[in-house]
């Protein structure tokens, strides 16, 4: 009888200890933080504080306001939209949250594959654009019938990409460069890049009226096909990051590969006594990272009618840094992750609309990042007990283990 008080104790402090909880408080944090942020820069709030200790309540109220209106906005323009006229309206919110949400979701996912085996891969970006532009070739300059362009298309956006990170790890197997300079700096490299082939006739539009460059509108054929009908934007990006949510589960957490992308993760010496050429781990390791991003690649260049610029990698490949680490590098984690920010994308038109400044969903980013980063800071402010060195399962397989052998 008495062991059950004991085991429910446990298990309380597991969950409290565990990467969920702080995830989800620090979640609450930012918010917190943002909230802050807001009431501070409230013009009523600001003048009710003159006559504070007369009448404290307005103080109080403006902030409350300033608060509810804030994220009420941020609701509407990213969940549902209870005062639209029509339903379509009404949905339409949540619909551009998915859509903004699928290229952080895929890029994270390449992002978290690196964490995944101790490497920090800083350049999503230059590996997006490496993606957007074989893409963009393909589907600007290729004829091929429908759907089969748009796959030959998504194909040469993970190429692209892929030969970007694979050259990356190269350098670093090779050479011992370290790959956050070598990514930092292929990210620039790009950018201009791509800009440069903008200015050629290889990808510009024959005529201009604009100096501002610009590559040609992808053929309709190339284009990924709306979700649920011409009246969103909604189109097969999110299946496309479904899929690359369980290709990703799949390839870290049950194929023989991920166990050797891990094993290196967690110990490249005891990896490599093993057997484990940590080398070619780690070009593997940056190809199949940016394989993923290249995916978020086709994303951007075929999910438009209009030609992309410069600007289209839209700062995902630093987003995705964000979504890998309050995802936990894990599948579900980075879905999750990406569908909050790509939620903090559609509802910031909402809340500037307000007179909210889109700026506070940064700072909320930033501040739930650094909660994330700092878990003791997490523990001391809501006293959690420290990290269980063993967990409830794990006593309860080592007890059934027992019992086995003793028969």
């Amino acid at each position: 009888m008495s062991e059950t008080p004991d085991r429910f104790s446990q298990a309380l402090k597991e969950i409290l200890s565990g990467g969920f909880t702080r995830t989800v408080l620090s979640i609450i944090l930012g918010f917190l933080v943002g909230a802050l942020f807001m009431i501070g820069s409230d013009k009523a709030f600001i003048e009710s504080l003159g006559y504070f200790f007369s009448r404290p309540g307005d103080a109080l109220g403006a902030a409350v306001a300033v608060v509810s209106e804030g994220y009420g906005a941020l609701f509407r323009g990213a969940i549902f939209n209870g005062d639209a006229e029509t339903f379509e309206k009404a949905i339409r919110p949540l619909t551009e949250t998915l859509r903004l949400g699928a290229p952080l979701i895929l890029a994270g996912l390449g992002i978290g594959l690196t964490f995944r085996v101790g490497l920090f891969n800083i350049g999503g970006t230059g590996q997006l654009i490496s993606g957007m532009i074989f893409a963009t070739f393909v589907a600007t300059r290729l004829e091929l019938p429908f759907v089969i362009h748009t796959i030959v298309a998504i194909i040469a956006g993970v190429v692209g990409a892929t030969l970007l990170g694979a050259f990356v790890g190269f350098l670093k197997a090779r050479t011992g460069a370290h790959e956050v300079i070598l990514t930092i700096m292929f990210n620039y490299i790009m950018l201009y890049f791509f800009t440069f082939l903008m200015r050629d006739p290889a990808l510009l539009q024959e005529e201009r009226a604009t100096g501002n460059p610009k590559a040609d509108p992808a053929a309709e054929t190339a284009l990924l096909p709306k979700l649920i009908g011409d009246e969103f934007n909604l189109h097969w990006g999110i299946i496309l990051a479904l899929i690359a949510v369980f290709v990703f589960w799949w390839l870290m957490e049950r194929s023989t590969i991920g166990f050797r992308l891990r094993m290196v993760g967690h110990n490249p010496d005891a990896a490599r006594s093993a057997g484990v050429s940590v080398e070619h781990t780690y070009i593997l390791a940056m190809g199949l990272s940016a394989a993923f991003v290249g995916v978020a690649a086709a994303n951007q260049s075929l999910g438009t009618s209009i030609g992309v610029t410069p600007s289209a990698h839209a700062g995902i490949g630093f987003d995705a840094i964000t979504v890998a680490l309050l995802g936990g590098s894990n599948a579900p984690g980075i879905l999750l992750a990406g569908l909050l920010f790509g939620a903090f994308k559609a509802g910031a038109p909402s809340m500037q609309v307000l007179g909210v400044s889109p700026e506070v969903l940064g700072i909320v980013q930033g501040a739930i990042v650094l909660f994330i980063a700092a878990p003791p800071l997490i523990r001391m402010i809501f006293r959690l007990p420290p990290p269980q060195t063993t967990s409830v399962l794990s006593n309860m397989r080592q007890r059934l283990f027992r019992r086995g052998g003793a028969k």
